[in-house]
């Protein structure tokens, strides 16, 4: 008898055409991307190579870096530059301070803690132009604001917060809507501290300084650059808070780069220096981003080893 030899079930050949790979599905998504943010932006440098005015529309000269030249040479536009670095440092200063006093607070175990931490995380989700008119017209306006009728019952003459202290007045309305965010990155890496360390360190007799100091701060490293890194790019395109306040004034008091670049291209028509100045607000932006980045990811490299 001959064995009948075993063969074994061909597989089945793939069939051609098109297939719906996890790349191919993310081209849609990346071409709208690209359309609506690339686009722009190349027509953005194209077009701050010409001296273009919405009022002379027909008359567009090529006149190369002229308009990136005036932008840096003029003593009032380095002025907005100026505004826009004051705006972000003196935010980011608060913020942390404040951000990281209260996530110390909602750390501890009180009676209405969770209520307590959903009202303070209100005012991040307050619209930029619903504050400015909130504190222009309720808190600070010196004749019928909180704040006016609180001084004046207090026997004192009220002030006119954004007449004589505007740029102050805009870093408090952004410190005042970027503080919860501050408090609630923070409060993440503070809870994930371990508990051993703190009671290591109040059993070798650690003052609540010391403890801050060398326990909380550093554990906190990773957590206090990403509300550094996003709150300052974030705070870079302030213009809602500016727009609805002080128009940028008195003069350029409050003028940060948004705010120039919208009175550039709707209050004067220059499309080309709005352009310029675009441009440079993207690229310092991307600059300050990628710096930050890197140190971020140092420091996480550096801390895996």
């Amino acid at each position: 008898m001959t064995a009948v030899p075993m063969t074994s079930a061909s597989a089945p050949k793939p069939k051609g055409g098109f297939k719906l790979t996890p790349a191919v599905m993310m081209w849609p998504a990346l071409l709208y991307l690209i359309l609506t943010t690339q686009v722009p932006f190349v027509m953005t440098i194209y077009y701050s190579f010409f001296r273009y005015n919405l009022v002379e529309p027909d008359r567009r000269p090529f006149i190369g870096f002229a308009n990136y030249a005036g932008l840096l040479t003029d003593p009032n536009n380095l002025r907005v530059l100026l505004n826009s670095i004051v705006l972000t440092a003196g935010t980011l200063v608060l913020t942390l301070i404040l951000g990281g006093g209260l996530a110390l607070l909602l750390n501890r175990v009180f009676v209405g803690r969770a209520l307590v931490r959903s009202l303070l995380m209100s005012s991040f989700l307050v619209m930029p132009l619903v504050t400015a008119v909130l504190f222009k017209n309720m808190l600070l306006n010196p004749l019928f604001g909180f704040a006016s009728w609180l001084v004046t019952n207090l026997g004192g003459t009220p002030i006119d917060f954004l007449g004589q202290y505007p740029m102050a007045t805009i870093i408090g309305m952004v410190t005042w809507e970027w503080t919860p965010f501050a408090m609630l990155i923070l409060l993440t890496g503070l809870q994930s501290l371990p508990d051993d360390q703190i009671e290591a360190a109040r059993l070798d007799g650690a003052s609540p300084w010391q403890e801050f100091q060398y326990v909380v701060l550093p554990h906190w490293t990773q957590a206090l650059q990403v509300v550094i890194l996003l709150e300052t790019i974030n705070v870079l395109q302030v213009f809602g808070e500016i727009y609805a306040t002080t128009s940028g004034g008195p003069g350029v008091a409050t003028t940060n780069l948004p705010y120039f670049i919208y009175q550039k291209a709707f209050a004067e028509y220059n499309i080309g220096v709005a352009s310029a100045a675009g441009v440079i607000t993207v690229v310092l932006t991307n600059l300050l981003a990628i710096f930050l980045l890197r140190m971020i990811s140092k420091n996480v490299s550096s801390g895996g080893h």
